[in-house]
């Protein structure tokens, strides 16, 4: 097709006045037949380019995606969107499937969504045949490789709807590959001399930060109730931990929920609905349970716990500002998680994999400490050149953080450690340690005999704060480790080789030492109380016709068209066309309804504006 058609189609069917980086020539790519391997950011408009090509050529469209609840969110925005899709999975009766499937049989559908694991169900095979199938979208292709993050073995039988439908081109998109698992889905699905695009990482609406972990339940809870009604997931390690931070934020009166495996399937679909349809703020989830999401105005990501490798850590930060607008990304971190991590680690029985795991999360940690730009550490781990060393819009590049020549003071403190343990045998926590630093006579002290030890007092100098934080970093840099259980340390072999090696050590000052001021409150405009005002008067519209129609507000219009709309005001259909994410069926659907609402705001406001100003210590004349 040639540009001017393809740009008007994705006007009239999806509101956009323009493509993102790379998705026209994926467009084109599959139109013309070409099998495609397709990595783009999370955020970078992937479903687009199968979505477009299904609107514009005819025939079916079969998308494979690994999560139920992110094809019903996919379903819902393409039929808000007056495009013909559905999906078959599990959660759907008997009574309903069969509707569906007759409805394919006469060609009702252009867009098909279902898992891995119907390709292999009796039967279905032999009914797609008869569906005019066009082309095949394999969603989080990296699901196929063993070196993805997020390996699922049924993707291993997608080759079996390849061979049966060989001549059908095939698109395989993901937002996460390395080298290693970009070769395994070219080998694996099979694609046939496929036309590769290789988006940028940088996703530079996302706002990267680390904060020192000192309280982090308050920090948390003071970080997000200054976030007013923004959507936001916050990641933890453990089921305990979304548990509890979802209890803590509740507490604080803050709407939020947990999102775990253990919780019942109903439990956590409920949940996920809940936070998709704007009735809770706040989802506490599982590093290790991924949810199919597809909300573009999630404003925030912080993972409360060090995540164990950057691929996992960039797919979940890119949860947030799939709009577009500006949004955080915030990690709390201490050197006692990445003690726990490398316990963890140690665990795996596999060297390979064992090995492998230390050296990703290594390279997490070192992400998590850098005092240089945090984008462009991030790039540079998927092998993209950064345009610059100074991003400007992560935590390090606004505030350069300032270095500590920390060579002195890391020495006594793992000379501390090592005689702590020599004298009795037996180690202890970090708090006692700098007791001992400190010159601190306590009981336990005492009564171990830790006072006559050569290192009891020599750290006099610093506050207990200051040396909990050269702790947090010899224990991320391994020089110390520290047992899971009782939280005690121990001098690590590097860290011995470190005292006989006379190594020097300097670090960032951390950010946010000890508890976290409350954070100014934010919000969504900086142009003022007015388009605060606006911005809210029209997302409750917003919601109240997404509850309406049973869909969540992001199916009606996202916040990025809402922040439109208040930056140009339409009161005409002509106007109101022209705003991004307005398309011919949403048009029709909204147009009168939002352009009756900004012009009622609009005079409302003109009228409180002209209204007479009468000064109270007047008195009133009227008769």
């Amino acid at each position: 097709m040639t540009h001017p058609a393809l740009d008007d189609a994705l006007k009239h069917h999806f509101g956009f006045d323009g493509f993102r980086p790379l998705q026209r020539e994926i467009v084109q790519a599959l139109l013309g037949g070409r099998d495609v391997l397709a990595l783009l950011p999370t955020g970078g408009g992937k479903s687009l380019c199968f979505q477009l090509p299904a609107v514009v050529d005819g025939g079916l469209t079969l998308v494979v995606s690994p999560l139920i609840a992110l094809m019903k969110d996919q379903v819902d925005a393409l039929q808000g969107n007056g495009i013909a899709a559905t999906f078959l999975n599990s959660s759907i009766d008997a009574r309903v499937a069969t509707r569906r499937l007759d409805a394919l049989d006469v060609g009702r559908y252009r867009l098909l969504y279902v898992a891995p694991e119907r390709i292999v169900m009796p039967g279905f095979l032999e009914r797609l045949a008869r569906w005019n199938l066009r082309r095949i979208a394999v969603d989080e292709a990296h699901c196929v490789s063993e070196w993805g993050h997020d390996f699922r073995p049924e993707y291993r039988r997608i080759p079996e709807l390849r061979a049966r439908f060989a001549g059908v081109p095939l698109v395989a998109l993901t937002a996460t590959a390395t080298q290693r698992v970009r070769e395994d889905i070219e080998r694996y699905l099979p694609l046939n001399d496929p036309a590769r695009f290789v988006g940028s990482f940088n996703r530079p609406n996302l706002r990267y930060a680390v904060f020192e972990k000192r309280d982090a339940a308050r920090q948390l809870v003071d970080w997000v109730a200054a976030r007013g009604n923004q959507s936001g997931i916050v990641y933890g390690q453990s089921r305990q931990t979304a548990e509890r931070l979802a209890q803590r934020l509740r507490a604080a009166g803050v709407a939020a929920v947990p999102y775990h495996a253990a919780l019942p399937a109903e439990e956590r679909a409920r949940n996920q609905d809940l936070f998709i349809r704007d009735e809770v703020r706040v989802v506490c989830a599982t590093i290790a349970f991924g949810m199919g999401i597809d909300k573009p105005n999630v404003r925030y990501v912080v993972h409360y716990d060090v995540p164990k490798n950057i691929e996992g850590y960039y797919q979940e930060t890119g949860r947030a500002g799939r709009d577009g607008l500006r949004s955080d990304c915030v990690l709390f971190f201490n050197g006692g998680d990445a003690a726990k991590q490398r316990h963890f680690v140690r665990q795996i029985e596999d060297p390979h994999e064992r090995d492998l795991a230390q050296r990703r999360l290594r390279e997490m940690l070192d992400l998590a400490a850098t005092p240089h730009c945090r984008r462009a550490h991030i790039l540079r781990y998927f092998g993209e050149r950064p345009e610059s060393e100074r991003c400007g819009n992560c935590d390090n590049c606004i505030a350069p953080p300032e270095r500590i020549d920390a060579t002195v003071a890391a020495r006594k403190l793992l000379s501390c450690v090592y005689r702590i343990s020599s004298r009795g045998g037996f180690s202890t926590g970090a708090h006692h340690v700098v007791d001992v630093l400190r010159g601190h006579a306590t009981e336990k002290v005492l009564a171990w005999g830790h006072d006559r030890l050569s290192t009891f007092g020599i750290g006099s100098e610093r506050s207990k704060d200051e040396w909990l934080f050269f702790v947090s970093e010899l224990l991320r840099e391994g020089m110390l480790e520290e047992d899971p259980l009782h939280r005690t340390l121990r001098l690590a072999d590097d860290g011995l080789q470190a005292l006989r090696d006379n190594r020097e050590f300097a670090y960032a000052k951390p950010k946010a030492a000890g508890r976290a001021k409350k954070a100014a409150k934010v919000t969504a405009f900086a142009g003022g109380a007015a388009d605060d005002d606006l911005f809210e008067l029209l997302r409750r519209l917003r919601k109240r016709l997404a509850d309406e129609q049973g869909v969540p507000p992001y199916v009606v219009f996202s916040d990025a068209t809402l922040k439109e709309l208040v930056a140009k005001r339409p009161t005409t259909q002509t106007e109101f066309r022209g705003v991004g994410g307005v398309g011919d069926v949403k048009l029709d659907r909204y147009g009168e309804t939002f352009t009756a609402a900004i012009s009622a705001y609009a005079a409302s406001a003109s009228g409180a504006a002209q209204a007479p100003h009468r000064n109270p210590s007047e008195g009133d004349d009227r008769a």
